[in-house]
């Protein structure tokens, strides 16, 4: 049984986290316990029925305030697939935290609210599931209850979110659904009150929708974490390169390259705890065993020696700013790539994206939420991918040297010549 991992997203009070406590309960996945909680909390919709938004909201401020502010994971399965879910928080507030949930995702749910139609966040959201990289889109129109389960309502959000589509928004693979999370309507089963709606339930989809296989297989890459030498009497000669793969596949007498230091060397062993398999794949995290003795540490990445990665200390990259203070070009931040640690500069603010217009605009600051392209000047050079081609090793987070926060979320697109 496969894994489908998938995110919600839009503004305030569309019905997230309410979309997902229907999910869970009218699937049968909530446990006793959890359900005499629901029944006996205090927290009530209007007309009396469990509020189900209380199944994500973990934090005390959340059930007081009603709204998500950090994301919750929720796992449940059906007799198709396994599904692990990332409930976001809508508030611009927390759009950092939204960037997290979604990094891992292979589908994005965006709600809007059928009252409202497309707002601000709708589009922000939106631009961001483009540049991250979400292979598939359900736009779920949702509160359909209140506008009387009205067709016009639906054509009319759909077709103006079609147009965002033909601007500049980059997402492939989209599907609209009209649904109730309050009600149920076309959430686990097909709803009556909507009978113009000739599409599937969105539990129906999300069994059903195509999940891909990882697309980098020839993109092996394990940063090394950890250099293992006991010197022990027992292993004398033992040495170990630990990490986690994160992406493609290595096997027995496979070629490496180690970079940055451009050594090569073949696999003379793979171990996995205390097996020793012939090979292994992205996710796995294992130990490595080289023919040569080459001088490796922390921070290094092995590759597959047929297909390099790009090497470069000028990188131009999307760049998701996360901080309440805005980005200072004129100092030294930390840039976090894998298991890599260097420092980095903004040597330019190439545009920021208006979030309502999307269009590309002149910028020389970023703040809060903002969007936009920098290069970026590393002191010491990356083994990095485009993240066109391969997320796992093309991404990376700025952290603020004075304070140790994370303050920006990049995406590298091009190598600066």
């Amino acid at each position: 049984m496969n894994i489908l991992k998938f995110f919600t997203a839009g503004s305030v009070d569309d019905g997230k986290s309410t979309l997902i406590g229907r999910l869970l309960y009218d699937t049968g996945s909530i446990l006793v316990d959890q359900l005499e909680a629901l029944q006996n909390s205090n927290r009530k919709n209007d007309d009396g029925s469990i509020d189900l938004a209380i199944l994500t909201d973990g934090l005390r401020a959340e059930r007081e305030q009603g709204i998500t502010i950090d994301v919750a994971y929720k796992y449940f399965q059906t007799g198709k697939r396994k599904f692990i879910i990332a409930d976001t928080p809508g508030h611009i507030q927390y759009t950092r935290n939204m960037v997290t949930g979604a990094s891992t995702a292979n589908l994005a749910i965006i709600l809007i609210d059928a009252r409202n139609g497309v707002v601000e966040q709708t589009i922000r959201h939106s631009y961001l599931v483009s540049l991250l990289g979400v292979s598939h889109v359900v736009i779920c129109i949702n509160k359909m209850d209140m506008e009387g389960y009205s067709e016009e309502v639906y054509h009319n959000i759909t077709e103006k979110y079609k147009t965002l589509l033909a601007a500049n928004l980059k997402l492939n693979d989209v599907t609209f659904i009209p649904v109730s999370a309050l009600k149920g309507d076309n959430i686990v089963h097909l709803s009556e009150n909507m009978p113009w709606y000739k599409g599937t339930s969105l539990l129906d989809f999300l069994e059903t929708v195509e999940v891909t296989g990882n697309q980098t297989s020839d993109y092996a890459r394990m940063p090394v974490q950890w250099v293992i030498r006991p010197q022990t009497d027992e292993l004398h000669d033992y040495r170990g390169y630990a990490g986690r793969i994160l992406s493609g596949t290595f096997k027995v007498n496979d070629k490496v390259t180690v970079l940055p230091s451009a050594s090569s060397s073949v696999i003379s062993k793979i171990e996995v705890f205390d097996k020793a398999p012939e090979e292994v794949t992205a996710g796995m995290s294992v130990t490595l065993h080289l023919k040569d003795n080459i001088d490796i540490s922390r921070g290094d990445v092995l590759v597959n020696s047929a297909y390099l990665p790009q090497r470069s200390q000028l990188i131009e990259a999307d760049l998701c700013w996360m901080d309440n203070k805005p980005m200072d070009d004129t100092i030294t931040y930390f840039l976090q790539h894998n298991s890599k640690l260097t420092k980095c500069k903004v040597r330019e603010i190439m545009y920021k994206v208006n979030i309502n217009t999307l269009e590309k605009e002149e910028a020389f600051e970023f703040k809060l939420n903002d969007i936009g392209r920098v290069v970026i000047k590393t002191a010491d050079e990356l083994a990095y991918d485009l993240y066109s081609e391969n997320k796992a090793n093309g991404s990376a987070i700025l952290i603020d040297s004075r304070t140790n926060l994370t303050v920006g979320a990049l995406m590298f697109r091009a190598i600066v010549e």
